[in-house]
């Protein structure tokens, strides 16, 4: 049988819909040899590397998305700064995140500390922000990885790791199948952008309007790269209906994203001769 590696990519909560697809994955009974994630995907991608199942990251998601009281205590907690520093001018503390204490709040107990303890090879996305370049990194700590792929400017304080400032790697790279090759036969790669809402016509929020621009920008990074190399399998989950910031809307995101297992199976075997 092929082998294949896989992608998986950022867009804010529209990246719970990786979950589906892993699930899609365990009820095959195929594994990838490598993966590659950027941001919420990175998220995804570490603890599926660390052995969870599919539905064991379900579980651990719909958690929290179903306990808000908890995970606006966790998120309070994550805070970069304290209330004083509001009296103190440091406004940005207060009101940004730091990435972090937000992984060490919410990531999952068996994500390990070191790359080197993942069950399979895992290359995380980061942006380095200072030399305005993407930074994948696939060894040595892994947290402060992860923390800085989610890390989007304004949301979340720049992660320093060693002598770089990173920042989201979705700036940069936001579906990393071009990190996988000559890793397997076959490069499998998730893009959860969605398809373009042309018939809205509503004034988004602030927030939603700085989402919305960069995934403008990350599809036209990703199209420059499919013209370069193509992965042999993209799998698009219709989650274009949900906004960034909807995780409080995780099961209804896995849910509408299960529509694509049958593609998954199908083209997957048919790929990796099963």
């Amino acid at each position: 049988m092929k082998t294949f590696a896989l992608a998986l990519g950022s867009g804010g909560a529209r990246g719970l819909a990786h979950i589906a697809v892993i699930e899609a994955l365990d009820e095959l009974g195929v594994k990838p040899t490598a993966i590659a994630g950027a941001s919420l995907g990175a998220l995804i991608a570490a603890a599926y590397a660390a052995g969870m199942r599919g539905k064991d990251i379900r579980h651990h998601v719909i958690r929290f998305a179903h306990d808000r009281r908890e995970t606006m205590r966790r998120l309070v907690q994550a805070r970069a700064g304290r209330l004083a520093d509001l009296f103190s001018g440091a406004v940005s503390q207060v009101t940004q995140m730091d990435a972090e204490k937000f992984c060490a709040h919410f990531l999952p107990d068996a994500i390990p500390v070191e790359f080197a303890a993942l069950a399979i090879p895992l290359t995380v996305i980061t942006t380095d922000l200072h030399r305005r370049a993407e930074l994948p990194i696939a060894s040595g700590p892994l947290r402060p990885a992860l923390a800085a792929s989610i890390a989007f400017p304004g949301l979340f304080r720049p992660v320093m790791l060693g002598e770089r400032i990173l920042v989201d790697g979705g700036a940069t790279n936001p579906l990393p199948f071009d990190q996988l090759a000559g890793r397997a036969d076959i490069i499998v790669a998730v893009d959860v952008f969605g398809l373009p809402a042309a018939d809205r016509t509503d004034l988004p929020g602030a927030w939603e309007s700085v989402f919305t621009t960069l995934l403008i920008m990350g599809s036209t990074i990703v199209a420059a790269k499919h013209k370069q190399a193509a992965p042999d399998l993209v799998i698009r989950p219709n989650v274009a209906i949900f906004r960034m910031l909807d995780f409080y809307q995780a099961s209804a995101i896995i849910r509408t994203a299960e529509l694509v297992k049958p593609e998954i199976r199908d083209k997957l075997r048919a790929l990796l001769g099963v």
